[in-house]
């Protein structure tokens, strides 16, 4: 079995539209949906609040590549363009971290680096996940409940859910 710890977002258009649509697409490999959390833009590029949602899925014989090819489909999906680093997306899809028959996957593959290189520093990640796994451990990183603790979250809001 594989499970995998997947991070959406969107800046652009209908935010609630675009993560709807990411989650349908996942299909039955969707096991838990956190609440949408509005939260400010990171990286530094002036541009509207993102709507973040943490959602874990499972799939047998998925291999950690495949999840990263599925993230990737999903972003071509809701017409994304890669123009600025960080910058404003209709949708962004990232494998936080990766799991094969309960173990984590640790890779250093240049397109694809696991668990997440970022996942610790970004409360827009741990606080939802959080939501459906306050006991989750990030590999190398420790517990995501203390690892939010040591962030800034006073401009993270719950405003709802995917459906």
């Amino acid at each position: 079995m594989s499970r995998a710890v997947l991070s959406l977002g969107s800046n652009l258009g209908d935010r609630t539209a675009h993560l709807r649509t990411a989650v349908r697409s996942l299909g039955r490999t969707v096991r838990a949906v956190s609440s949408i959390y509005r939260t400010p833009p990171w990286g530094g590029v002036e541009q509207p609040d993102f709507y973040n949602v943490v959602v874990i899925a499972e799939d047998d014989g998925v291999d950690p590549h495949v999840w990263w090819e599925r993230c990737q489909a999903l972003e071509q999906e809701a017409g994304r363009e890669r123009t600025v680093r960080w910058g404003p997306r209709t949708l962004d899809a990232d494998v936080i971290m990766v799991e094969v028959h309960g173990h984590a996957v640790i890779s250093d593959e240049p397109d694809l680096i696991l668990p997440h290189p970022r996942a610790a520093e970004r409360a827009f990640v741990l606080r939802p996940w959080t939501e459906l796994d306050p006991t989750a451990q990030l590999p190398g990183a420790g517990a995501i409940a203390d690892l939010l603790d040591e962030l800034d979250t006073s401009g993270i809001v719950r405003v709802g859910h995917v459906d």
